[in-house]
């Protein structure tokens, strides 16, 4: 591997863990391996609102299936 290939990777990781520090100061409830997942979805052209919306959605059902069988995670 390059130095240019290993600064970029280290630039990444970086990023990275600045993203999922923000993302725990706001509360997000995501991972880090999540939030790489939604950060890799944008940057292919996903539209971020829509991803969000998708997200929170998601989390409804959750909790919406979790209080019909007692599962109270």
């Amino acid at each position: 591997m390059s130095s240019r290939d290993s600064d970029r990777i280290t630039s990444a990781q970086q990023t990275l863990d600045i993203l999922y520090d923000i993302s725990q100061l706001l509360n997000t409830q995501l991972d880090k391996e999540t939030l790489a997942t939604c950060v890799g979805m944008i940057e292919n052209g996903v539209n971020p609102e829509a991803l969000a919306a998708v997200i929170q959605e998601l989390r409804r059902e959750s909790a919406a299936l979790n209080a019909q069988t007692g599962d109270g995670r």
